[in-house]
Formats: C-alpha cells, sequence, structure tokens
C-alpha cells in the first residue's frame, strides 16, 4: 500500500502553502482568512526518488467556537489512524496557542511518528523563536518558511525517514490486483459478492455503505488474483462524515496499490463529472482501465445503436485515451459479470507485455522511414532505433534519434496509434520517450 502523510494544524499556520509547495503545485487555494481550506486535497510528493501521497486537511472553521474545536479534535484524529506520518504545523510568528496545545495533546497519544513543522520563519533571525516548541513534547521541531521553501529539504528527508520502504510494505502475495473503484451506489460491492458467490460485502442501497477497501483472493476457473471492493469516491464537498474520511483515502489507497481498475459507472445515470475525477486518478496512477457499465438490467433500450452510442459518449468523455474495453453488465443478474473477471486479466496481460527489440526495429523502421517526423528549422529528424524498457510500471518504448527535441506530440500520438495496431495494448497506458542517439 502507498505511504499516506497528512498535514494537521489549526488554521492559518501555512498547512495549504506548504502543501503547494511540496506537491509543486498550486491546487490548495492559500489566502490569509482563517479556513479558506474547506475540502481535502490530494496530492503526490517525489523526492530522492521515492514518492508519497499528501493530504492537505481543511475544513475547520464553523461559527461556533465549541463546534470548531470538536472539529479540530475529529479531524486530527481521522489523520492520525489513517495516515502514516502526521507533518503538524505550527506558526512560529504567534507561537503556541491553545488550540495548538490541544492538537498536540492528541497527537502525543496517538501512535504515528509525528514531525513538528515551525513554520513562517522567512528571515534567518526568526529560527531562534522555535525553542518554545518543544513545549509540545514532540521532539525538534523543523523550521522552514513554505513561501520561500528555505527548511523543505530536510523536512523531506525526515518524512522518508519514517515511511516504510517498498520492501517493507506490506506483503499480500505476489498477485494481480484487481480494484472496483467508482461513484457510491454504483454496485462495485454487489459485483463482488456476485464474482465471490457469497456476501463477502455488505451491500445496501445506501450509497457509501462501504468504508474500507476489502482485499478478497479470487481463484476459480484457472485464474488468481485479489479482487479489491472499494469505498465509493464522492465529491469533496459532499464528503461529511468522518468515515468518508477514511473511505476516500483507504479508495485512493486502494487504487494507488492496484494494477488494474475497474470502473463501476451507473447505467441510469450514465457518466458524470464525478466518474472523469475517479478516471483522472486511475491515470494519474498509470492503472490499466476496464469500463463497467454496472445496472444494465435497469435500461429500457438495448439495442445496438444505443450500445454504441452509450461507448460513444464515455470514450468522448475520456478522451484522448480511449482504447480500453467497456463492459455492460447486471451485477444484480450476474449478466456478463464472468466478461469483467476476463477482460481485467487480459488487460493485465496487456499491461505486463514484452516485446523484443528485433520485433519492434522490423516493424517501426521502414514506418518511420515511410513517415518520418516533420522537419523543423530547415533539420530533418532521423529516428535510427527502438527498445522496449524493462521492469517498467507501464509499457515503456524509447525512440532513439538525432533530434529527439524536435519531436512533437502529434508525430508521438501517430507513433503510439502504430503501436496499439500492431499489438494489443487495450487498456492500459503506454509511455513513449525520444532520447539522443
Amino acid at each position: 500500500m502507498s505511504n499516506i502523510v497528512a498535514i494537521v494544524g489549526r488554521p492559518n499556520v501555512g498547512k495549504s502553502t506548504l502543501f503547494n509547495r511540496l506537491t509543486k503545485t498550486r491546487r490548495a487555494i492559500v489566502n490569509e482568512e482563517a479556513g479558506t481550506t474547506r475540502d481535502r486535497q490530494y496530492g503526490k510528493v517525489e523526492w530522492n526518488g521515492r514518492e508519497f501521497s499528501l493530504i492537505d486537511t481543511g475544513g475547520w472553521v464553523v461559527n461556533s467556537n465549541d463546534i470548531f474545536e470538536e472539529e479540530i479534535k475529529r479531524q486530527v484524529s481521522i489523520a492520525i489512524e489513517e495516515s502514516d506520518v502526521v507533518l503538524f504545523v505550527v506558526d512560529i510568528l504567534n507561537g503556541i496557542t491553545d488550540l495548538d496545545l490541544q492538537v498536540a495533546s492528541i497527537l502525543r497519544r496517538g501512535k504515528k511518528p509525528v514531525v513538528l513543522i515551525a513554520n513562517k520563519a522567512d528571515t534567518f533571525d526568526l529560527q531562534y523563536q522555535a525553542a518554545e516548541f518543544y513545549a509540545f513534547g514532540l521532539g525538534d521541531p523543523f523550521v522552514i518558511s513554505a513561501v520561500n521553501g528555505s527548511g523543505t529539504g530536510e523536512l523531506l528527508d525526515e518524512v522518508l525517514a519514517h515511511l516504510k520502504s517498498e520492501a517493507e510494505e506490506e506483503d499480500l502475495e505476489d498477485l494481480p490486483k484487481f480494484t472496483v473503484v467508482g461513484r457510491p451506489n454504483a454496485g462495485k460491492s454487489s459485483l463482488v459478492n456476485a464474482l465471490i458467490g457469497d456476501e463477502r460485502a455488505i451491500v445496501t442501497d445506501i450509497a457509501g455503505t462501504t468504508r474500507d477497501s476489502i482485499y478478497t483472493r479470487y481463484n476459480k476457473f484457472g485464474h488468481d488474483f485479489y479482487l479489491v471492493d472499494t469505498a465509493g469516491i464522492r465529491k469533496k464537498s459532499k464528503v461529511n462524515e468522518d468515515l468518508e474520511f477514511y473511505s476516500v483515502l483507504r479508495a485512493i489507497r486502494a487504487i494507488e496499490s492496484s494494477d488494474v481498475c475497474i470502473l463501476m459507472i451507473d447505467a441510469t445515470r450514465g457518466i458524470e463529472s464525478q466518474d472523469l475525477n475517479i478516471f483522472s486518478l486511475i491515470q494519474k496512477n498509470r492503472k490499466g482501465l476496464v469500463v463497467c457499465v454496472n445496472k444494465w438490467d435497469l435500461v429500457d433500450s438495448k439495442e445496438v445503436k444505443d450500445i454504441k452510442a452509450f461507448e460513444n459518449s464515455i470514450r468522448e468523455r475520456l478522451a484522448p485515451f480511449t482504447d480500453f474495453p467497456i463492459i455492460f453488465t447486471s451485477a444484480l443478474t450476474k449478466q456478463r459479470i464472468f466478461k469483467v473477471v476476463e477482460t481485467a486479466v487480459a488487460v493485465y496481460q496487456n499491461k505486463t507485455r514484452r516485446i523484443s527489440t528485433n520485433k519492434l526495429n522490423e516493424f517501426f523502421l521502414p514506418l518511420i522511414e515511410n513517415y518520418p517526423p516533420p522537419s523543423t528549422k530547415g533539420k530533418y529528424i532521423k529516428i535510427k532505433y527502438v527498445t522496449q524498457l524493462p521492469d517498467t510500471q507501464v509499457p515503456t518504448f524509447v525512440f532513439f534519434a538525432n533530434l529527439p527535441q524536435y519531436v512533437k506530440d502529434p508525430y508521438i500520438r501517430f507513433l503510439e496509434n502504430k503501436l496499439r495496431s500492431m499489438w494489443e495494448f487495450t487498456g492500459t497506458p503506454v509511455l513513449l520517450f525520444m532520447r539522443h542517439k
């Protein structure tokens, strides 16, 4: 499972600024007004060749001070429970406040590693004010400035020291992992139960019944893999309950650690914006994809033209990646549910497919000679050699050229389309790189 790091602290200490700094994005809104962050932001951090997920917790400011303090307790408790490391951010300019003490008290009782961060040390002289934070009993404070980035390198080194390495990750058997994802109430648990043959997961009509990601080993009919049922992922504005915050984090974890994602779409509602968000998460993590249109038994018109129209609408919304299988199923009547398994296995095989260098060059070099890259600034580009990189997360191909910097994206897409037309890579992302020869 991937490592998750949560940023906690009272409002207006610079949590969102730190989130933006570490993820190298500007996704979290930053404002001097306390309580600007209402949604939980999720991002990736890469440092020294390692990667972890970062959660910016927010939404703590409400009208009543009493409720406000309760919200602080609940949110911090969730962050402690679900994350691997907690980043506790305080304001070096304001010093210790009552709310800081309250958060520190909760963190001391928790069993998760805590990294204490004294933020807003924008000048060198301010670092001496960090000594008072030893009163929390949480170890040495890391003095940083999230605005200008000073001290963040040492902070990231400390975070990595607390995270599990890949070798230490909790070990499931080395089998493919197929994760069922989608909006709440799309029929994910019903599909898992129909495949497993028993009531392994609780199924109700209430959206959001599944709170945890449930791993079930499926070893029937010559197949052997882990089937993962996840909680439904809702829009952040709809995530109100504490337990549902758990659900979203665990669904994200399940996607990150899976090989193929089975995206469930409700046939009675069609593809919606939240389906696109989940698809984006699958794409960002470079996972295999099978789109499963569930509740097909409830659709009135099932003619071929209606199926084609439905397929086209899905592919248009998920473009530019359109090379993935779409299956129309009913978990209730068990219509085509085994085809979902067979297709997921096929996508996994595509994701792990290896093509010999000899075959690649036999196919691509004559093709490139007939359809060379357009010349740029009077310079002719010659691609001389192509090979597939070993041991990559998705199939990755390197084309060696004399002027790789002049090969534009449209031509790379042309090569990818030709690659997919020659070899079976349906459902899996493919990466193509140009390198200097």
